[in-house]
């Protein structure tokens, strides 16, 4: 037991070092786009939503191929070489004498980025499957305080140099990897490991673990949906507010931190006592509305009070992770873990394809001259809309089957 909670705990520390790496260069690496374009906004903004396109790209690649390896190898190696490649990348980065450069270390970091999913699979291995959501939970958590301290202060570093940020990034994730080098306990014994086989470390066949069942098919239909809304704020917060709201890197900063302020308490006091109340199901369902309404209430905030606002609604979106991962795992085998959440890694991909390049392009052409003010709000809009589609299939593909319960009873 305390070796698994060692574990659990070493998992958590890796995943707030990580988000807090990758919240550090927030505020700023939009910033450095525009530079390096003239200043251009509308040109910098589609520049960046290509950028991020790029980074899904190789995340689609190599997600499920280090799934599968973490499946034949152990999950320690894959998070040690996240933590190596992120940080030299990093450092890439902060020396990059050109856009080109720039484009090139954020292709690499998307190699490098498996640390979510593999620290999925790392709580799926450790944890009993009732359990999980809660753990879960405890990630986003960690995801929470780190997305609240790295962005506070990306954004006070970046107003002295816009390159200091990643040089700290930087920091971060060599040290997380020398620290899990002597620390880190592999999750996967020998006996739940299985060959490495090329199917399940193609993006395309991987995804085919999805759809098992009626279940599997519409959680993850949900959870593209998820994705693709989950674009919008990282491609479009910092361009959006300068725009609207003329706030610096250091107000946009702290209005990151204190949104993740929001989701690290949801997910730290709410997650497992709502989903132990209403069943993963109706978690999910929960978390996809108040997404919804909390992108409603931004794309139409007139101030940034009303704005800050929809933060603390859209934190409850923090559910929708656990709660999905909850019902994901459930119905898979020990043995296939890693290529679940390679898979998973692979819709999460192709939504971020689409993401970034979609909303930046919006909200490129809703800030025309030819556009009224309240049109800057329509990306945020189009977000609210992938969320509630998903709330309808999850409720529909995952309403328990009457006839079946009827006859078993």
């Amino acid at each position: 037991m305390n070796n698994r909670r060692a574990a659990v705990n070493f998992v958590l520390v890796t995943a707030l070092l990580d988000i807090m790496a990758l919240g550090l260069i927030i505020p700023v690496q939009p910033k450095l786009v525009e530079e390096f374009l003239g200043g251009d906004t509308r040109q910098g903004a589609v520049v960046f939503g290509l950028m991020a396109t790029g980074w899904a790209l190789m995340q689609l690649i190599f997600q499920p191929i280090l799934g599968a390896l973490s499946d034949r190898y152990g999950r320690r190696p894959v998070l040690l070489f996240s933590n190596l490649g992120l940080g030299l990348d990093y450092i890439l980065m902060a020396m990059a004498p050109s856009l080109a450069w720039l484009v090139v270390g954020r292709l690499l970091s998307g190699i490098a980025a498996a640390t979510f999913s593999t620290a999925n699979a790392y709580i799926a291995d450790v944890t009993p499957p009732e359990r999980r959501a809660a753990e879960f939970g405890k990630i986003g958590v960690a995801f929470g305080i780190g997305f609240a301290l790295g962005p506070a202060l990306g954004g006070v570093l970046g107003a002295a140099d816009p390159r200091l940020p990643f040089w700290v990034a930087a920091g971060f994730s060599l040290l997380n990897a020398l620290y899990g080098y002597f620390i880190l306990p592999e999750s996967l014994p020998p006996e739940h490991r299985r060959p490495f086989r090329l199917r399940a470390a193609n993006p395309i066949t991987a995804m085919t673990i999805l759809t098992r069942d009626r279940v599997m098919i519409s959680v993850s239909a949900t959870l593209f949906l998820y994705a693709l809304a989950n674009t919008a704020p990282p491609a479009l917060f910092v361009f959006y507010a300068s725009h609207r709201y003329g706030w610096t890197s250091v107000e946009t900063g702290y209005a990151l931190a204190f949104a993740a302020v929001c989701l690290a308490i949801v997910q730290s006091s709410l997650i497992g006592p709502v989903t132990a109340r209403l069943g993963a199901r109706l978690t999910l369902i929960v978390g996809l509305g108040a997404g919804a309404t909390g992108f409603l209430l931004q794309a139409a905030a007139t101030t940034p009070p009303l704005f800050l606002a929809g933060f603390a609604v859209f934190a409850l979106w923090g559910f929708i992770g656990p709660a999905a991962q909850h019902m994901l795992t459930a119905r898979i085998g020990p043995d296939e873990q890693g290529h679940l959440q390679g898979a998973q890694g692979s819709v999460t991909s192709i939504a971020n394809l689409a993401g970034p390049l979609l909303f930046t392009s919006v909200f490129s052409w809703s800030i025309g001259a030819s556009q009224p003010e309240w049109m800057s709000g329509a990306a945020y809009t189009i977000a609210a809309t992938c969320l509630l589609l998903g709330a309808l299939i999850v409720a529909a593909g995952t309403r328990p089957d009457r006839k079946r319960t009827a006859s078993a009873g």
